[in-house]
């Protein structure tokens, strides 16, 4: 099945949208003025929390840490904080940073996780995007070398952001995941800390010791599991993050 798109300008991607950032997108991000999101998953290195298929691009956007008497691999998403349009839309619902936008936002409809094929339906896209416009994908392969490119630039830019994320994180006092597939923890740091802190780590600063995570669960049944496996479960929830549930209610 072949799939075309063409942008209509209706600004749906542009609303309610949490837009991972590269390190240097958070950091132009954060001098504009606007909200940065930490976002925090995890899985166990038994490989729970992951399907066994989706394990090396998993491993190669994570940082190995350490949690109670077991490894984990962390992956940590920065994103453009967006409760409702997102602030550098004008009043035509244009981009006022379109020659700079985030990496993603080029992307976009496309996926960056190869694991997760484009889905029409799950975008918010109106159907006339689908229905005029290059062809985006033949078969079930991207044509667009340039969406290819970047692409692979977002995926690069995952592993190669990941050590000075786990640093960032460690000196804004962010230690608690959630477990992959059940949820993540959510973050809204102090912006001029954050800033701050960008400024003032570097990879250098990242030790080859693991760092020490404790997992935020949805629930009894998955908490046991991973303290079976030796992982160490938050007792008390903090008040600076809230958990996301991904656990049908």
């Amino acid at each position: 099945m072949n799939t075309t798109f063409s942008c209509v300008g209706c600004g749906k991607c542009c609303t309610d949208h949490h837009v991972p950032l590269t390190l240097a997108e958070a950091r132009m991000w954060a001098a504009d003025g606007g909200q940065v999101i930490v976002l925090v998953e995890a899985f166990l290195g038994n490989g729970l929390g992951l399907p066994m298929q989706q394990r090396e691009h998993a491993e190669r956007r994570s940082v190995r840490v350490r949690s109670g008497s077991t490894d984990a691999h962390v992956a940590i998403t920065f994103a453009a904080y967006n409760v409702g349009p997102c602030r550098n839309l004008d009043e035509d619902k244009l981009c006022r940073i379109y020659e700079r936008r985030p990496l993603v936002c080029r992307i976009y409809p496309a996926e960056i996780n190869p694991h997760i094929p484009l889905n029409p339906a799950a975008k918010d896209c109106p159907p006339e995007s689908w229905e005029q416009g290059p062809l985006l994908i033949a078969g079930s392969e991207l044509v667009d070398q340039e969406l290819i490119e970047l692409i692979q630039r977002s995926r690069q830019a995952d592993r190669d952001d990941i050590q000075t994320k786990d640093a960032i994180c460690a000196l804004l006092g962010i230690r608690t995941t959630a477990l992959k597939g059940d949820g993540f923890t959510a973050y809204l740091p102090n912006m001029s800390a954050f800033a701050a802190v960008m400024d003032q780590v570097s990879e250098q600063l990242s030790t080859n010791a693991p760092s020490e995570w404790l997992f935020h669960l949805s629930g009894e049944d998955v908490a046991g599991q991973v303290v079976a496996a030796g992982a160490q479960v938050v007792a008390e929830p903090a008040q600076t993050y809230a958990f996301i549930s991904l656990r049908a209610a």
